[in-house]
């Protein structure tokens, strides 16, 4: 039989198989010793064989092409449902198609018969290497997915995390920009973003508003809160829901008290209603006979 005559060819002592002439010659006069007929029944049966292989890896191969596919669209109507940010949507795509795609190329090499071990363990190794090397960029990255699939903000609300507080101006895969009140630019990593603690203002549409008055002992404590209350009530940005603004006496500290005013106000209107009160107390409380506490200090001298 060929196949035993190539074997024993292959088994040869390795004495005889120093010299790579040796082994062509070899395999050459086993070739010719086989007869005509067995070479060619031989010949026909690993054909055929193989041509059966070639067949399997092209219909695995559009088969798993059509299934990409298939799967990309569903992906794809997935992140419109959801509304998911456009540079998520791209990346996952991207993403699918080329991991499938090399599971394919791999199942279909391994069809064939060549031995993928090694392959894959490349790929392996390749993916552990990159991980270790992008530890700090894979974390940002993880953390801009999670922010763009949960949506805890989004561009145009007012958020305070990592101790900036701004208005977002761009979520991107790696990092968030925020504008700040005095409009620097900050640049937020995603990674500690995500996973630290994000105060949104914008989500509900309103905030509170809150105004602390010290005012001295022995003052009308009555004319204050009113005074105050009428200030607030009369601005045009003060919302009564969820609740009208109130005034609350909040602290007995060395020589005054403390009266903490507080109102709602659409977030879009914050800062310009704080600032507007804030003259408008400055200039309103002393007209009615109430003033801030003047720091005192009492000095004994005694003659010795």
């Amino acid at each position: 039989m060929l196949i035993t005559n190539l074997l024993q060819a292959q088994t040869m002592p390795a004495d005889s198989l120093k010299e790579p002439a040796a082994v062509l010659d070899q395999t050459i006069r086993t070739i010719i010793q086989t007869p005509v007929d067995q070479l060619i029944s031989t010949g026909l049966e690993h054909g055929v064989k193989f041509g059966l292989k070639i067949l399997a890896a092209i219909l695995i191969y559009i088969i798993g092409a059509w299934l990409i596919k298939k799967i990309k669209r569903i992906i794809r109507r997935i992140c419109e449902r959801r509304s998911l940010d456009a540079s998520l949507t791209s990346f996952l795509l991207s993403f699918t198609s080329i991991s499938l795609s090399i599971l394919l190329i791999v199942t279909t090499i391994s069809v064939l018969g060549v031995d993928t071990t090694s392959f894959v363990a490349l790929l392996a190794g390749s993916g552990v290497a990159i991980g270790m090397a992008l530890s700090g960029t894979l974390q940002n990255f993880s953390g801009g997915i999670m922010i763009l699939v949960f949506k805890p903000f989004k561009v145009g609300d007012y958020i305070e995390a990592q101790g900036y507080s701004g208005t977002v101006t761009a979520i991107e895969i790696t990092s968030t920009h925020i504008n700040t009140p005095d409009n620097k630019k900050i640049i937020l990593p995603n990674g500690a973003l995500s996973n630290g603690t994000i105060n949104n203002y914008s989500t509900t549409g309103i905030r509170r508003c809150n105004w602390d008055m010290s005012i001295p002992y022995g003052t009308d404590l009555e004319k204050a809160k009113s005074t105050g209350l009428a200030i607030i009530r009369a601005h045009k940005a003060v919302v009564n829901d969820p609740a009208e603004p109130h005034v609350y006496l909040t602290e007995f500290g060395t020589g005054y008290v403390t009266l903490s005013f507080r109102c709602w106000v659409k977030v879009d209107d914050y800062w310009d209603l704080f600032f507007d009160i804030n003259e408008q107390i400055y200039n309103e409380f002393p007209k009615n006979g109430l003033y801030a506490p003047v720091p005192k200090m009492d000095i004994t001298v005694k003659n010795s």
